[in-house]
């Protein structure tokens, strides 16, 4: 009888242990502290999570703020970009889960540009190398990335997309409202029928 109750003491123990553990890590991404030099900045070094498609009500696309330079375009307001599906991404060189994005987010611009898709990469750095601009341009060219790239090397657009995580990308319809968010890599096939739907 003793051993049965000491038994029981040491799962419930154990369950305890286990469900604490789940809530420690499992709000792992609201405890990571942010970078007082930039504002709230996750950490690069920590992926986010993939998350899965989220369809939004409908807020309008907010206005490129503080660029400092544009590469592959002159440059561009919101208001340029109406009656165009509109991708935007939060990237930066030397982001390793932002370059696995890169590929796809140039394929995206040469298949659909012609059918009204606008693809903004927006370079956002952390570290001092990435505020570089030759940096910058050598990315862009060996990624062979061709659609518009603004230079918000002080976060003024990060912070009126109230963003938090690289790569972080938006999809707006052709009324320049947000219809769909995704953090992370992955979920490539879903974004591209995003795309079309939005493009359809």
């Amino acid at each position: 009888m003793k051993k049965s109750f000491l038994q029981r003491r040491r799962f419930l123990l154990c369950l305890g242990l286990g469900v604490a553990g789940t809530a420690v890590f499992g709000s792992r991404w609201q405890q990571i502290p942010s970078k007082v030099a930039f504002g709230n900045v996750v950490p690069k070094g920590i992926s986010p999570p993939s998350q899965p498609l989220v369809v939004l009500g409908g807020k309008p696309l907010p206005e490129f703020e503080g660029i400092s330079a544009w590469l592959n375009s002159e440059p561009l307001t919101i208001a340029d970009l109406k009656g165009s599906v509109v991708l935007v991404q939060f990237w930066t060189l030397g982001c390793i889960n932002c370059l696995r994005t890169l590929p796809y987010m140039a394929r995206w611009h040469r298949q659909y540009a012609a059918q009204g898709l606008k693809v903004v990469g927006i370079h956002t750095p952390e570290f001092a190398y990435e505020r570089d601009l030759n940096n910058i341009k050598k990315a862009i060219q060996q990624h062979q990335i061709t659609y518009p790239v603004p230079v918000d090397n002080a976060f003024k657009t990060w912070n009126a997309y109230s963003n938090q995580y690289w790569p972080h990308l938006f999809l707006a319809d052709r009324q320049g409202l947000i219809r769909y968010d995704h953090i992370g890599e992955g979920a490539y096939d879903t974004t591209e029928q995003t795309i079309r739907k939005l493009l359809g």
